[in-house]
């Protein structure tokens, strides 16, 4: 886009070029328009370069944590994997560990489900447990306290 404005303006002028600008001849270093020399310019940049490299890297760490925790919690749900997240673990460097704080979450999430999963299973295992002659001795001693108290009984 901008080469397109440079050429429209070029040909405005009549196509007279431009002599390319050269370095200071004097050898001293160039003053920036900021009023920093070149070295202290130059080390800036770098700064500002490592700076962004460490940002992305940690972007790029919690975006691979935030698939794990997707990519755990459809396990549990036995949903349908998705391969973006997939991506996202591999560009991160492979293997990705949950923090505690979430890891923790999707395991207390998974004990509520396994409870709460057994339904009617669970049910009839806690029958096994019921001593019935005892019950029934209760239901019957509490009809019998009824008919005590209740005339019309």
């Amino acid at each position: 886009m901008a080469s397109f404005f440079t050429t429209a303006l070029k040909s405005f002028k009549g196509n007279e070029e431009e002599p390319p600008k050269e370095p200071p001849k004097d050898g001293k270093a160039a003053t920036l328009p900021n009023g920093m020399a070149r070295e202290e310019f130059e080390e800036y940049q770098r700064q500002l370069l490592e700076e962004k490299i460490e940002r992305d890297k940690a972007f790029a760490q919690k975006k691979a944590e935030r698939a794990t925790l997707r990519m755990h919690m459809r396990d549990k749900y036995r949903l349908p994997q998705d391969e973006r997240d997939d991506a996202q673990v591999h560009v991160a460097g492979g293997t990705v560990e949950l923090p505690q704080e979430l890891a923790a979450m999707v395991h207390s999430e998974e004990e509520d489900e396994e409870e709460e999963d057994d339904g009617a299973f669970a049910f009839l295992t806690k029958m096994r447990e019921v001593n019935l002659p005892a019950l029934r001795d209760r239901a019957l001693g509490s009809v019998d306290e009824m008919k005590e108290k209740c005339v019309l009984m």
